[in-house]
């Protein structure tokens, strides 16, 4: 969180996590294009031959007002290949909250269940853990035939009893209240750190 009180406006940190190919960049893209745009920014992606995010997906949402102040939410991903380790640790210095997106897929639970000890370990090394951080879990790829039951997904990884959803982000299903149980999340742990 940064306040930046010469313009009244509180910039907060979204990152979207999780393992590669699990649906963090199609998030952000329904989400582009939902949302007017008066209220974001462009969509910035950095992208490999295989199209698959390299860096991260950047796009600014302005939404109401905190305490007085204008919020501003950047919201990112990560890159979910496992050699992208150093570029995940840049990407969430400074995170306010996390999504964390787990792919349904029954042969990727060991896929979920390391990113998401990637994430924790990361968030150790700064200071913090998913235990006491503003964070959900995506369940994404609902629709596909061969997925996990959600009690075997929550057994598995929803380790601290995280707020969760379940999604179809190629077509939109439950991002957007992604999004926003995200957002309330991390509101409701900053509301009390603001100062008029």
């Amino acid at each position: 969180m940064f306040i930046n009180k010469g313009l009244q406006e509180i910039n907060l940190k979204i990152v979207y996590y999780g393992p590669g190919l699990s649906g963090k960049t199609t998030n952000l893209e329904f989400i582009y294009q939902q949302l007017d745009p008066t209220i974001r920014s462009d969509l910035v992606s950095l992208k490999t031959r295989e199209e698959r995010t390299l860096y991260f997906d950047f796009m600014q949402l302005e939404l109401g007002q905190i305490k007085g102040k204008k919020p501003r939410f950047n919201l990112y991903t990560v890159p979910g290949q496992v050699y992208y380790t150093f570029s995940r640790k840049i990407i969430l210095r400074g995170v306010d909250g996390i999504v964390f997106v787990a792919d349904s897929q029954k042969h990727r639970m060991s896929d979920n269940l390391d990113s998401l000890l990637d994430l924790e370990q990361n968030l150790i090394n700064m200071g913090h853990t998913l235990q006491n951080f503003p964070w959900i879990i995506q369940y994404n790829k609902r629709d596909l035939p061969d997925i996990e039951a959600i009690e075997t997904l929550q057994s598995n990884l929803n380790f601290f009893g995280a707020s969760y959803t379940e999604s179809v982000a190629t077509q939109g299903v439950e991002v957007i209240k992604t999004l926003k149980m995200v957002m309330s999340e991390v509101i409701s742990k900053i509301d009390m750190l603001v100062e008029q």
